[in-house]
């Protein structure tokens, strides 16, 4: 989930300033139609120490009009709170109508910090059952709520406390709980991630935001700040007070959010990937007939176990998705196994909640179910398309967390590949289509229509890894440039995932084919038919 706040992204201080004036008046103009609205405001900060929470409050505090914003940092109850209810203090600190209130440790940080300090589970889960019941109670009442995870990894958690100390007029900054809470950095994470998966919702949602560079954090958060009060705006029907329409501060946030760190390192997860990763033909089919073999035996003890897998295929448009699912699906027992592909809900579908259909397919114990195409079409082609409207797929993040916790819960394997290619890439598959007589049905006007939004797709796929990659089901993100290299990572990841769970199979019932890259006259399409055979 955090690797998505772990790009090394920036912002120059020319780029700050240019992109910092429009920006001000925006949230300015904002504010002001916020208080003829009598519509309150809630921004919670929380994340990881360091990562520089109180910089994006003074920067809000300094570009807005400070007369109708209160910020307020709650620190361990005092003697008077601690004689009242918990959320005696924090009701004591929401704002009336038409004000912001920006909170630092909030109704989070106690149940954080008892969770990673040994808290039990049931004490931690109750906590964030509180958290969400209150939040949608102010959420009904009209006020929006935005909540920042302002986030540093482990090592660059550690080089902003020693830069601080090393600083006698910012040494005070650090405390020995900031660094016991870095030895606990693991825990710390793990717990934030159960908080942000938990209490994510589309009326009181999480983002995640980098804290390496100060000035990308402020212009981020507050991006996110102007588009989450036009969005109400626009829902409440009141246009812009001032000279800036609804339409230009929408697009001058979409641009905060998405805008291109000026000494270029990655904007989106996807862009971390290296997608010239090959491997040769010979490699490729040792390597194949040893992971089909493998899964193979794993399979079968999965089946002995009562252990059911479910793999999730999701990906660019001919990135890959059916050929990697052949090759899963030619080891295995096809009588264990079932692909679902997923197209346009039926009308059936369509008068159900949407997961009604995932469920209805979901296998018995021991079996194998594969999707091509998923419940992560809500966010995905329903977001950008718009399907779904924003509330829909911003609450369906946590629908799907939920959703995806269960099926762990029960033991089952869940495995989440995004089949990555380059724009070049899909261009040159989509013209070798055209010009195949037997793939030319593979390619629609959708196929054109999507490449044309490229970014807009990139966009939904980093929130998705962002919100829904999780300790209990992680994105597996696979460079398919290259088919062999692509087919390869997927079957060992669905090996490594089931191993975890079912054990070692016996290694000598592994069927290793040593001379497959030695046969004459075999292309991959009839190697790879023979292997799925003899390991069945």
């Amino acid at each position: 989930m955090f690797d998505t706040a772990e790009l090394g992204r920036t912002t120059t201080k020319k780029a700050y300033k240019e992109r910092l004036t429009p920006l001000r008046a925006a949230l300015l103009q904002a504010q002001a139609s916020l208080r003829d609205a009598g519509i309150p405001v809630i921004v919670l900060f929380g994340g990881v120490d360091g990562a520089g929470k109180g910089d994006a409050v003074n920067a809000l505090n300094e570009w807005m009009d400070p007369r109708w914003m209160k910020t307020t940092a709650f620190d361990q109850p005092s003697q008077e709170e601690e004689e009242r209810p918990e959320y005696w203090r924090f009701w004591r600190a929401l704002p009336p109508k038409g004000h912001i209130s920006l909170l630092l440790s909030a109704w989070y940080s106690q149940p954080l910090l008892r969770r990673i300090d040994g808290g039990s589970d049931e004490d931690f889960e109750r906590s964030l059952e509180q958290i969400t019941s209150f939040e949608q109670q102010l959420a009904d009442d009209g006020a929006v709520i935005l909540k920042f995870w302002l986030h540093l990894g482990k090592r660059g958690q550690q080089r902003r406390f020693e830069r601080l100390e090393s600083d006698p007029l910012q040494s005070w900054r650090v405390t020995e709980r900031d660094w016991e809470n870095w030895r606990k950095y693991d825990d710390f994470i793990s717990a934030g991630e159960r908080i942000i998966t938990r209490t994510s919702t589309g009326s009181a949602p999480w983002h995640i935001v980098e804290g390496v560079c100060a000035r990308y954090a402020s212009l981020r958060v507050g991006g996110l700040l102007l588009e989450a009060i036009q969005n109400r705006l626009m829902q409440a029907g009141i246009e812009s007070s001032a000279e800036t329409s609804v339409a230009e501060a929408e697009a001058y946030s979409k641009a905060v959010k998405i805008a291109e760190p000026d000494d270029a390192p990655p904007l989106t997860i996807l862009s971390t990937l290296d997608t010239s990763l090959k491997l040769k033909k010979p490699e490729y089919r040792k390597r194949l007939a040893i992971q089909q073999g493998r899964i193979n035996q794993l399979q079968k003890r999965a089946r002995d176990q009562g252990v059911s897998t479910i793999l999730i295929f999701e990906g660019w448009d001919a990135a890959g998705k059916g050929g990697a699912i052949r090759r899963v699906n030619a080891a295995l027992d096809s009588r264990a196994v079932q692909v679902i592909p997923i197209a346009a809900p039926t009308d059936e579908e369509r008068a159900h909640h949407y997961l009604w259909r995932f469920w209805r397919h979901l296998s018995r114990a021991g079996h194998v179910t594969i999707f091509d195409r998923s419940w992560y079409g809500r966010v995905l082609v329903e977001r950008v398309e718009g399907f779904a409207n924003e509330r829909e797929w911003q609450r369906a993040y946590a629908e799907i967390n939920r959703f995806e916790q269960q099926l762990v819960d029960h033991g089952i394997v869940l495995i989440k590949f995004w089949m990555h290619i380059s724009p070049e890439e899909q261009l040159r598959r989509f013209k070798d289509r055209e010009k195949t007589a037997y793939k030319k049905w593979k390619l629609t006007e959708d196929d054109w229509r999507n490449r044309e939004r490229w970014d807009d797709y990139e966009i939904a796929v980093h929130d998705m890894v962002e919100r829904t990659s999780t300790l209990a089901a992680p994105w597996v993100l696979v460079e398919a440039n290259d088919k062999p290299y692509a087919r390869i990572k997927v079957l060992e990841s669905i090996c490594d995932a089931q191993q975890a769970k079912v054990g070692m199979p016996d290694s000598s019932a592994i069927w290793t084919h040593r001379d497959a890259d030695e046969s004459e006259g075999s292309d991959d399409e009839e190697l790879e038919g023979r292997t799925g055979e003899m390991n069945r």
